[in-house]
Order: structure tokens, then C-alpha cells, then sequence
């Protein structure tokens, strides 16, 4: 017999099925509550309650667990390419040559982006933050492929929607990026590998040659790998609630953008520059803040340790390390920013009092050290998430879509004022 729980409510007895996952994940289906009860749930921040069955991403915060499709994020990160990765997600397997070959030709070919496209970048200030310049450019695309709009559309016609946008998705970023350093763009070369790519997107100049540093490009390949997805987070709910009601996929993905935006969410990375800033312009004293972080009557807090989720480590964190340790040492890079947060990671691995209550380095920390070093703005640092994260958000909208998931209709307690007679303007 499988299990249940059950509810007591004015003298009934209630009861509701007890689903599990195939991680053993156990959740009560309290889909008939409301009409079998009357009841709702509250659950501020939907900590406690799961809005759907998912096939993409398991995350285990207690254990550090984090899988694709069953695949272990450490081999992932180790063995494949974020391209590779980005086909798992969307399609559920691991590509064979062929269907990497086809798969990579097709976002190859739709790279370039329609040239009215400038136009809307041109009317950008230079101050623009670069968020807002990336939404705004995905969520264009609708305009420019208006076949997108159709609810009905066939699954060959959804497919090209998300090639477009794992294609343009670069473009755009880069772009955002040149607009903010007052640069001309730069066209997408496809001779070029997705990162490699990319960052010839961002750093080339007219005036000299610029070549990729392939330790540069491998980094950043596992980086966008480890936030390639992450379960049902702000972002990738917000992603499949705007795409629960039909609206286009480019909608939807901008929609996540503007989720990520947020310094509790995707600006978690850019914090952590801010606050290396903030101790170096008050001295350096990293010990100073080392203590004042150990201090309970001190608000300070340090930026990038520990995990919301993840309670004993953040598997990603060791992946990145390790990259993190290879571009510095690639690029020489002399920063007395990069080395307050050495000082600080050392101590967060070996101070008894970070490492009792697990506040070690997470993949924002290091994620931030690594564009740090490669000179990108700390307003851009939301915009490389996103980059990373577009095949989870993708994934998760054709999930949505496939299964034909309702309309998202979160419900309310309503707490304002009861019932009462409208006053005249001239009685207030």
C-alpha cells in the first residue's frame, strides 16, 4: 500500500497521496486540497512546496549531490563541453557524434542576429546596465521571428526558436558588454568553438589582433557547464511560469533574465567582487573582516561562502577552484583584490570556525575571482550566468510545454480590509 498523509480538519479526516521520486524524494500531492477542504497552504517563498515533477536536474543540498539527466556534475565538467552539455539538457541524452555535429552546425549557422537588431542596441545609453540590455534583446526576438508567437507551433519550429537562442544568446551578451565600454561590435566568427567565440565577441578590437587563450576559453567552458542548471530556483521557475501561459519562449527565457537579475540570485558573484573592493579600499586587512565575519554582534556578512542550498559543500565549488587557480596562474594577473580573497579562501578552509559551520568558498566566489582576472565588469557578471544557465532555462520551458502543464495560479490569504461602503471625495 502505498503511503499517505493525512489532515484533520473540523472533526474530518483527510487524505493525500505521498509521491516519490526516483531519488527517493518523498512529497505530499495536495492537488485536491483546496476543493476536498476548502484549505490553501501557505509557504513563504515556496520553500516547502514543489511546483512540478522534473526530469532535468537533481540537487541533494545535504549531501552535494548536483546531476544532469543522472550524470554527475563532476564528470560533466571534467569530460564533456558545455555544447555537449547544453544537448543533454534540452534533449535528455547525451549526443552521439552525429547528433553533436548537427546540433553544433545548427547554432553555428544562426549566430548572426538581424542587423535591425543594432538599431535597439544603439538606443541604449552607455550607462545602461548590461541586464537590462541582454532581456531586452532576447525578448526582441519575438518581434523578429513572430512564427514564435503560435502556442501550436510543431516540434520542428520549437526546436529552431531554441537554436536561435543558444546561438544569439553570445551575440547579445557581447554586445551588451561593447555597449558598455562605448566599443563598436563585433560579428560572430564561426570558425570558432562557443566560447572561444564569444570571447572574441567581447574583447577584440578593430585596432589589434586578438587571439583566444585556450585556458581562457576551457575556463569559462566549465564555468557556464556549473550553471547550466540548477532546479526549480527564482529564475527557472519564473521561466516556466511566464511560459505556462502560452507566451513565446523568448519572452519566457527574458523573463529569467530578469529573475537572475536580482543580488540574491544571479548578482551573488558580483557581490562578492564588491565586498573585496569595499576591504581593500578600508586597508586590505583581510583579518580585520575575517573577524568581523566571526563576530555574531556584527552585521557583516562574507559574500560567497556557504549556500542557501547546499549545507555541507557546493560540488561545483571544487570544480572551479581549480579553474579559478589555472587562469590566474595562466594570465599573471598582479591584483590586490585576487589576493584578499586568497587570504580569505585560506582561511575559510582552514579556520576551525568557517569550516565547523561550513561557510567554504562557493561557485560564486570563485566564478567572481575568474572574471575578475579576466578583466570583465562586475555589472557583467550577472550577464555570463545568464549565458551559462540559457540551456536549464530552455530545458525546463520545453518540459513545461511537453507535459502541458497548467497555467501557474498561485493562491493568497488575504489579510486587507473587510467590506465597506465607498466614501464621496467630498466626505474624506
Amino acid at each position: 500500500m502505498s503511503d499517505s498523509a493525512k489532515l484533520f480538519y473540523k472533526g474530518q479526516e483527510f487524505e493525500f497521496p505521498v509521491i516519490i521520486g526516483t531519488e527517493n524524494e518523498p512529497a505530499i500531492d495536495i492537488a485536491k486540497l483546496r476543493n476536498d477542504t476548502g484549505l490553501i497552504t501557505i509557504d513563504s517563498g515556496f520553500k516547502n512546496t514543489g511546483s512540478t515533477t522534473s526530469s532535468i536536474t537533481f540537487l541533494d543540498g545535504e549531501e552535494g549531490i548536483l546531476r544532469y539527466r543522472g550524470y554527475r556534475i563532476e564528470d560533466l565538467a571534467e569530460k564533456s563541453s558545455f555544447m555537449e552539455v547544453a544537448y543533454l539538457l534540452i534533449h535528455g541524452e547525451l549526443p552521439t557524434q552525429t547528433q553533436f555535429e548537427d546540433f553544433t552546425k545548427q547554432i553555428t549557422y544562426h549566430t548572426l542576429v538581424h542587423e535591425d537588431i543594432k538599431k535597439i542596441l544603439d538606443g541604449f545609453p552607455s550607462n545602461a546596465h548590461p541586464m537590462g540590455v541582454l532581456s531586452s534583446l532576447i525578448c526582441s526576438l519575438s518581434a523578429f521571428y513572430p512564427d514564435s508567437l503560435n502556442p501550436n507551433s510543431t516540434p520542428e519550429e520549437v526546436n529552431l526558436s531554441m537554436v536561435r537562442l543558444l546561438a544569439k544568446m553570445p551575440t547579445f551578451a557581447a554586445w551588451a558588454y561593447k555597449n558598455k565600454m562605448g566599443h563598436p561590435v563585433n560579428y560572430p566568427d564561426n570558425s570558432l568553438d562557443y566560447c572561444s567565440n564569444f570571447l572574441k565577441m567581447m574583447f577584440a578590437l578593430p585596432a589589434e589582433r586578438y587571439q583566444v587563450d585556450p585556458v581562457v576559453a576551457k575556463a569559462l567552458d566549465v564555468l557556464l557547464i556549473l550553471h547550466a542548471d540548477h532546479e526549480q530556483n527564482c529564475s527557472t521557475s519564473t521561466v516556466r511560469m511566464v511560459g505556462s501561459s502560452q507566451g513565446p519562449i523568448y519572452a519566457s527565457i527574458s523573463a529569467g533574465i530578469n529573475a537572475l537579475w536580482g543580488p540574491l540570485h544571479g548578482g551573488a558573484n558580483q557581490s562578492v567582487i564588491e565586498m573585496l573592493e569595499a576591504i581593500k579600499s578600508d586597508g586590505g586587512n583581510a583579518k580585520k573582516y575575517l573577524d568581523k565575519a566571526k563576530d555574531k554582534n556584527d552585521s557583516f556578512r562574507l559574500m560567497g561562502f556557504g549556500h542557501r542550498v547546499y549545507k555541507n559543500f557546493d560540488p561545483r565549488a571544487t570544480i572551479i577552484k581549480k579553474a579559478a587557480d589555472d587562469v590566474l596562474d595562466k594570465l599573471g594577473v598582479k591584483d590586490p583584490i585576487l589576493d584578499i580573497a586568497k587570504e580569505l579562501e585560506f582561511a575559510a578552509l582552514n579556520d576551525p570556525y568557517f569550516v565547523e559551520r561550513k561557510l567554504y568558498p562557493n561557485v560564486d566566489f570563485y566564478s567572481g575571482i575568474i572574471y575578475r582576472a579576466l578583466g570583465i565588469p562586475t555589472d557583467m557578471f550577472t550577464v555570463m550566468f545568464a549565458l551559462g544557465r540559457l540551456p536549464g532555462w530552455i530545458a525546463q520551458w520545453k518540459e513545461m510545454i511537453q507535459k502541458g502543464e497548467p497555467i501557474s495560479r498561485p493562491r493568497q490569504v488575504y489579510t486587507g480590509a473587510i467590506e465597506r461602503d465607498y466614501v464621496a471625495m467630498t466626505r474624506r
